[in-house]
């Protein structure tokens, strides 16, 4: 029994594997797809899309798609630089003002 138990809990993992390599695969997402793919829930989705503040297609007013590279450009938004990054910054550009001077 408990062989079996861990049997069909590989499977299952196994078939969500698979599951996430189809997805990966394909360049047009479902609702549910696009909801696993940003990790974010039906709902917070829902109203993303209501709200139009994520791309979407809605090609015959009922079902909603979603295009990979655009759902990854929005992920990607927004970013924050870490602080290195903003010494960098304001290291070239007080030498840029001497420069000026």
């Amino acid at each position: 029994m408990l062989n079996e138990t861990l049997i069909l809990d590989k499977l299952s993992l196994i078939a969500d594997k698979l599951d996430e390599q189809n997805r990966l695969q394909k360049n047009v997402l479902n609702f549910n797809e696009a909801c696993k793919h940003i990790d974010a829930s039906p709902s917070h989705l829902y109203k993303l899309t209501s709200t139009r503040r994520i791309p979407h297609f809605c090609p015959e007013g009922k079902k909603l798609f979603f295009k990979r590279d655009e759902l990854d450009n929005w992920l990607q938004r927004n970013r924050q630089s870490t602080k290195d990054e903003i010494a960098e910054q304001v290291n070239q550009e007080l030498a840029s003002q001497k420069r000026k001077k």
